[in-house]
């Protein structure tokens, strides 16, 4: 029983990730890795470019993926 639960743990987990890197893979419509503003106010319409510039955490004008997933463990985005 314990096996099967953490087997379904491990499973619902790689699941949730696979669904999170495909929905990254979307909002990244130049494919070029990294996530202009513009692409993610069509996910996040709210979002401001203060906003934004706040989670750009080594300042190089792009979030990428490390960033864009610490702004939504942090809740300062909503996990996509």
């Amino acid at each position: 029983m314990k096996t099967t639960v953490l087997g379904l743990g491990i499973l619902s987990a790689s699941i949730l990730t696979a669904l999170a890197v495909s929905a990254a893979t979307e909002m990244d419509t130049d494919g070029d890795g990294m996530f202009s503003l513009t692409e993610l106010q069509v996910a996040y319409p709210d979002l401001t470019a203060e906003t934004y510039a706040s989670l750009d955490a080594n300042a190089d004008g792009m979030v990428d993926p490390e960033e864009l997933a610490a702004a939504q463990e942090a809740g300062v985005l909503p996990a996509s």
